[in-house]
């Protein structure tokens, strides 16, 4: 649970000052980066305008291969330029769990830069920090899920396994992007 100061849990507070509860943590949407800044650390000053994926037969399958499970759109945006494409792609740990939007940039079919955007999960938030993202650079996909090993976190085992899934999706559909 996540506390608000030193040692009330963000539950607590509502009740002491009689408002009832607030919202737990997992409810409340952590925004790690915003998009405009990914795309400003990926593109620099001059930012390409977005372009769209139809995510027909082939594209499903690609991401479908990565994902475990086809991608509940029909089109996804993204962004190419300078030999880079920039992706936000969204996930879920598993059913039941809340979708966490991650950014992505390949280059050369390989990840450059991993973030995430938007974590709205109670466990597992580790996976926004430098140290874990920082393993992704120069991954390439190979049968779906990337070619290197990922370094789990303890108490984070789904989210890990989102992200590398979610990398691999956008090495994927990168393939799929006109040069």
């Amino acid at each position: 649970m996540r506390y608000l100061f030193t040692r009330i849990p963000l539950a607590v507070p509502g009740l002491l000052l009689g408002l009832g509860t607030i919202a737990p943590a997992h409810a409340i949407d952590d925004v790690h980066e915003t998009l405009d800044a990914f795309l400003a650390e990926t593109f620099g000053a001059t930012v390409p305008a977005p372009k769209f994926l139809d995510l027909d037969g082939n594209a499903q399958a690609q991401i479908s291969a990565a994902l475990g499970h086809s991608y509940p759109q029909s089109r996804l945006r993204y962004w190419k330029g300078n030999g880079i494409t920039a992706w936000v792609i969204m996930d879920k740990g598993k059913e039941g769990y809340q979708l966490t939007d991650a950014a992505f940039a390949v280059k050369g079919g390989a990840i450059d830069i991993a973030r995430v955007l938007i974590y709205r999960e109670s466990h597992g938030e580790e996976v926004a920090d430098a140290a874990f993202l920082n393993q992704f650079p120069g991954a390439h996909a190979a049968g779906g899920q990337l070619d290197r090993k990922i370094d789990n976190i303890s108490g984070a085992t789904l989210s890990v396994k989102m992200m590398q899934r979610m990398a691999a999706a956008a090495i994927a559909l990168d393939a799929l992007t006109p040069p």
